[in-house]
């Protein structure tokens, strides 16, 4: 009965059920040590509450755990280190990350992988596929919600560009891109994802001096990760040459 109560109570001051949940289950020799167990546990459980919003936020399509990527295909640059990627040091400096290689090589993995790990430490972040990215943005415009769209990216530390390149874009969408890749420079990183040569991205952009600016602020400060092997998926299908 006294459960129901204190349950009401945490409704009535907007707190969570899980004081409730906790109370029967704390024990402690005083009455301080019994509410300071309880008010830690409060915390622990907004936190983690807070982290799987984040996680459920960020449009992942898939969740995957950086404990099941393997390094042996993926040549890193100097400095760069695995421990150095799990714990999203390259957030610190703000430094963008573009992993390229061939499709199914293991880029969009990591890319989910960092975003989950980002995540997990509380950090804001904010997946796309870009061609959805574009259309999302497209759409906002049409609307007259773009300012509301692009303030939704703003609040993100880590945005990840998965696919990039894959579609074509028009003159719009292409500038639509940029806008948020100026707005990202040197105060979020990027993470994008791609199996185009920086010397095609022209042909995505079909601007010489957008396409000049983009990459200007995209590797200014950036690791290049490189993906030389073959697809994945095509190996497992037995497909692969």
């Amino acid at each position: 009965m006294l459960t129901h109560e204190i349950a009401a109570y945490c409704k009535a001051l907007r707190l969570s059920q899980n004081i409730a949940e906790m109370s029967e289950k704390l024990q402690a020799e005083s009455h301080q040590e019994y509410l300071l167990q309880l008010l830690k546990s409060e915390l622990e459980h907004r936190e983690q509450a807070r982290k799987d919003k984040l996680l459920k936020n960020a449009g992942f399509y898939s969740l995957k755990v950086f404990e099941d990527f393997r390094f042996d295909e993926v040549t890193l640059p100097a400095g760069v280190t695995p421990e150095y990627l799990k714990n999203v040091e390259f957030l610190n400096t703000k430094t963008n990350l573009v992993m390229y290689g061939n499709v199914g090589t293991g880029k969009t993995f990591l890319s989910i992988a960092l975003g989950v790990e980002a995540c997990k430490k509380g950090i804001e972040t904010r997946f796309f596929r870009t061609a959805a990215l574009v259309n999302k943005l497209s759409e906002a415009k049409k609307s007259g919600t773009l300012s509301a769209f692009m303030k939704q990216i703003a609040k993100a530390e880590l945005v990840v560009c998965d696919e990039w390149g894959y579609v074509p874009l028009d003159r719009v969408g292409a500038q639509l891109l940029f806008e948020v890749i100026s707005e990202c420079y040197e105060r979020k990183t990027l993470i994008i994802n791609t199996n185009i040569q920086f010397s095609r991205w022209v042909n995505v952009f079909y601007d010489e001096q957008m396409t000049g600016a983009i990459l200007d602020r995209v590797l200014h400060h950036c690791h290049l990760l490189l993906f030389p092997g073959s697809s994945h998926r095509m190996r497992e299908s037995g497909l692969a040459q």
